[in-house]
């Protein structure tokens, strides 16, 4: 992961852990990345906010106490972190693919928790649950995953060699706009450069290394990209408890209120993933239908009991 989209992940989870406004000396003191003169963190935290504005990230702009001239401060409430999977832009996908790679099997690590650390420190109240839907425990482990979405955050040319339908092996220059995952795989789309055409590549059949161009700003994102066409998956009816699993939450196409809990619909793309997710959340989840997804989490369960009896 580059040094600035590791310092966009590290501010995104000071501002949404915090309890209040930050001001911009306490984010400089806490979130990792921002060095040099207070011009150059000036300017390195303007373009960090224009970033994850275009990632879909909201970022209130509020003080301590609005009776007084206090200095003004940024915060990321939960329920403005929210994407809408009918319409996601590049830099959503980008976004989710990293934070799937750098948190699979885990909420946080060392790197991720350094902010909430310092903002302990200087006396600053920090709710570690809020982060919660920042762990979407996806596995990625195509050895390229890394590369390419922080090629597609920089906006950076890749180039890779790559085995075609008829097992030829082809050069490739790529401008590379957005990630996918289907049926248990990863889908580049990007424009081929040498034949000026949006194009799909499966990344497991990339031989060996993607390379990709130190230089940002290489290539400008078209207006429409192809995502998602979600009507070809069936959907999951999921339980959610008021106030928990915003990481389900923010993958459903359609929710509804139920007493003391909300009903959420998810489409199954990768039902190991979803079930995987429903029982990381323990009782806060429940699936309604269809019932052989209900079946596979309930035995997942009992295998677990069994294994601490």
């Amino acid at each position: 992961m580059s040094r600035k989209s590791e310092r966009l992940v590290n501010l995104t989870i000071a501002l949404l852990a915090t309890k209040r406004y930050l001001t911009k000396s306490e984010i400089f003191r806490t979130v990792d990345g921002y060095e040099g003169t207070p011009e150059a963190m000036e300017r390195m935290f303007e373009r960090d906010k224009d970033d994850l504005r275009g990632l879909g990230i909201t970022i209130e702009l509020g003080t301590f106490d609005p009776l007084f001239e206090d200095e003004a401060g940024y915060r990321i409430t939960p329920a403005s972190y929210q994407l809408d999977l009918g319409k996601l832009e590049p830099q959503d996908i980008a976004i989710l693919s990293l934070a799937a790679s750098a948190w699979s099997g885990a909420a946080l690590e060392k790197e991720s928790t350094s902010a909430l650390v310092k903002l302990q420190s200087l006396g600053v109240e920090s709710d570690s649950d809020s982060l919660s839907i920042l762990a979407p425990r996806i596995g990625a482990v195509d050895p390229n995953f890394k590369i390419v979405t922080d090629a597609i955050l920089r906006r950076a040319q890749i180039s890779f060699n790559y085995i075609g339908s008829d097992l030829s092996t082809s050069r490739k220059e790529i401008w590379p706009y957005s990630l996918k995952g289907d049926k248990g795989s990863w889908y580049l789309i990007g424009e081929d450069i040498g034949l000026k055409e949006n194009r799909t590549f499966r990344l497991d059949r990339i031989q060996g290394d993607v390379t990709a161009s130190k230089r940002n700003e290489m290539f400008t994102l078209p207006e429409q990209i192809e995502t998602f066409d979600y009507g070809q998956f069936r959907l999951a009816t999921l339980k959610v408890r008021k106030n928990r699993g915003f990481q389900l939450r923010n993958l459903a196409i359609n929710s509804s209120e139920s007493g003391e809990w909300d009903l959420i619909e998810i489409p199954i793309v990768n039902s190991s993933w979803l079930i995987s997710s429903i029982l990381w959340h323990l009782d806060d989840v429940e699936v309604v239908s269809p019932s052989d997804l209900r079946a596979q989490v309930i035995e997942n369960l009992e295998q677990m009991r069994a294994l601490h009896v």
